[in-house]
């Protein structure tokens, strides 16, 4: 009953939308089209970090990611001829690329990063290194 109580307070509501972060001039790409940052969670299991990006208009053919120098680099391209001939009488959001990078640590088998895509939501597993995982210890 009371999740019911706090889901009605939210539905009540007005939806407001989140803004998307574009990149800087410094941060420019070489393809055309603008760049953002897409909205990410992320979170640690007992094995694993998870990384969860919001990329709405990226389909999974069209994401690009990379481990180097100890850098992931996660890259989404929109299929922008879908939107050239649409004239929008309103919008909330620009349509455009993602792009997003992160510093891994040696505690991460950048090895066996894996990914998914669905619905426009890049889930990463990033597994913990055998010897950054958490083990228990017997006493004996």
């Amino acid at each position: 009953m009371a999740n019911e109580q706090s889901l009605n307070v939210e539905l009540d509501k007005e939806l407001e939308s989140a803004q998307k972060k574009e990149l800087s001039a410094k941060e420019e790409k070489t393809k055309p089209g603008k760049y953002y940052v897409p909205s990410t969670d992320i979170y640690e299991t007992d094995g694993a970090l998870v990384v969860v990006m919001d990329m709405p208009g990226v389909e999974k053919k069209n994401v690009d990611i990379k481990v180097e120098k100890n850098v992931l680099l996660v890259e989404g391209q929109v299929d922008l001829s879908k939107y050239e001939s649409l004239r929008p009488v309103y919008t909330e959001y620009n349509v455009g690329h993602f792009t997003r990078s992160f510093s891994i640590s040696s505690e991460i088998d950048s090895a066996k990063i894996s990914a998914k895509m669905d619905n426009g939501v890049l889930t990463l597993n990033l597994p913990k290194a055998k010897e950054a995982a958490p083990r228990r210890i017997d006493v004996g």
